[in-house]
């Protein structure tokens, strides 16, 4: 039986047609040499700030040694006050009571003369935007309660001394929550200060539970806070 031998091709440039599931013809890409240089940085870049987050919040947490008193001021100044750790959910301090915190602000009217206005209720603000919403914003859940947790562990006594370096600091934060939320006016009027006022109501045991109700505290007002156009830095 005679066999038939495949010649070259008639035209110059034909082949054989491609070969299905070949993929030897098409391109390979490769990555240009700067463009694995900008992917490696960014890659030890990212995992040197995690791993520098994730230390900062591990010598936070743990309890207190050469390394994490060394390094405190930088410490605090990652996890503070976005990432927090804490313990009140559980033993040995749960929260006990639901605080409500109100601020009033004085102004200056025409002629020089000042004038106190009513008090906000900032709590039931947070409150009337949580009741209802299944999604709720962490701001509106956390912030301002947050904001007075940061200041009360920072002051303490009936004069409301700094116990920590951070006492003024919390005074800040808690005072620009507030402004942001009022505004550089009332009434049309100059804000010269304000004034913050804390309720703490106490969780009522369970009836089966034999307790006795808790004593409810008095409201807590804390001395007039001067305002000043450093408040307002920052804010819309």
């Amino acid at each position: 039986m005679a066999q038939t031998i495949a010649g070259p091709p008639e035209h110059p440039g034909e082949g054989p047609g491609p070969v299905p599931g070949d993929r030897g013809t098409e391109p390979v890409r490769v990555w240009s040499t700067p463009a694995l240089a900008v992917l490696c940085l960014a890659g030890a870049l990212l995992l040197g700030a995690t791993g520098v987050f994730l230390g900062a919040v591990f010598l936070h947490v743990a309890p207190a040694n050469a390394l994490s008193r060394e390094y405190r001021h930088q410490v605090d100044g990652i996890v503070y006050p976005e990432f927090e750790q804490n313990w009140k959910l559980f033993a040995p301090n749960p929260l006990q009571q639901n605080i409500r915190l109100d601020a009033r602000v004085r102004t200056v009217v025409d002629g020089g003369a000042t004038r106190e206005h009513d008090w906000i209720a900032l709590t039931a603000q947070d409150i009337e935007a949580i009741r209802g919403n299944p999604a709720p914003s962490h701001v509106d859940q956390n912030m301002l309660r947050r904001a007075w947790d940061f200041y009360d562990g920072s002051h303490g006594g009936p004069d409301g001394a700094l116990t920590n370096p951070r006492g003024k600091l919390a005074e800040q934060y808690l005072k620009r929550i507030a402004l942001q939320r009022i505004g550089r006016t009332a009434d049309g009027e100059r804000i010269l200060e304000i004034q913050f006022r804390a309720l703490g109501a106490p969780v009522v045991p369970p009836a089966w539970s034999g307790e006795s109700p808790p004593v409810t505290q008095p409201a807590r007002e804390l001395p007039w806070w001067p305002v000043n156009d450093e408040d307002y830095r920052g804010l819309a």
